[in-house]
């Protein structure tokens, strides 16, 4: 267990769980980022390994990433670690399956879409509320047209709305909805996952995901670039964020 990452291991040793250890709001900052990717990294070497679940403590998955990190002074740092765990995440060699409860929103519903399959329960609460906010969501500018498809993309992007884990299902964005999304992970790993050969079922990832992961990292890039340069030129961007920490509405000049 880190201070904000609980690690152990289940069935057998072939699944790893990590889950996210600072209820209520579970929130992305620069220590969760960290741990995440340390905590993948160390295992990308394990040759029996079969599968990553990541879960969360508490009734929320995650209300989002550090509003205060996004900031001009530090939101450079923030977003490229970010983008970085988003990459690993991809590229992973093993299925990495998400268990969401709950609020999962912004930056943490960015971690949810770069695994491999997200299973929520049918109350939870998925949205990209960063319009809201003044700012767009780069990662997910990214990875949610390959789930959801273009159109359906656009309306949760521009908007700022949340669905429900029922309409997330309907519209492409989670694999299954169940009552206890953790066991229902945790079971299918056990039955079609576990009795595999580990080495083989690394070669079945990297032959599916080969092409995917290759786009949406290329256009990561260019989106991070706009959102750095561009976006956090602008005055509306910096009062959106200024304007959410202090807990006042946002006064918009459109510039």
């Amino acid at each position: 267990m880190s201070g904000v990452l609980g690690i152990t291991r289940d069935l057998d040793g072939t699944l790893l769980r990590l889950k996210l250890s600072r209820p209520k709001a579970n929130i992305v900052d620069a220590k969760m980022i960290a741990a995440l990717e340390t905590a993948l990294a160390e295992a990308e070497a394990n040759r029996d390994l079969k599968a990553v679940l990541i879960e969360a403590e508490g009734p929320h998955f995650s209300f989002g990433a550090s509003v205060e990190e996004h900031l001009p002074d530090s939101c450079a740092e923030m977003l490229k670690s970010l983008h970085a765990l988003v990459r690993r995440m991809l590229e992973f060699p093993v299925p990495v399956l998400v268990a969401v409860r709950g609020q999962c929103l912004g930056g943490g519903l960015e971690v949810a879409m770069a695994g491999h399959m997200i299973y929520a329960a049918p109350g939870a609460n998925l949205g990209q509320p960063e319009m809201m906010l003044g700012v767009f969501a780069p990662a997910a500018s990214c990875l949610l047209p390959g789930r959801v498809g273009q159109a359906n993309a656009e309306d949760l992007l521009y908007s700022g709305r949340s669905i429900s884990g029922a309409e997330a299902f309907d519209m492409g964005l989670v694999d299954k909805v169940d009552e206890d999304p953790e066991a229902a992970a945790t079971a299918w790993v056990e039955t079609h996952l576990k009795p595999k050969s580990a080495s083989s079922l690394r070669m079945a990832v990297q032959a599916a995901r080969a092409g995917y992961c290759r786009e949406v990292i290329a256009r990561l890039n260019v989106v991070e670039d706009l959102y750095l340069n561009d976006l956090m030129s602008t005055r509306d961007a910096v009062e959106g964020l200024e304007a959410f920490i202090a807990k006042r509405p946002a006064k918009w000049e459109n510039r």
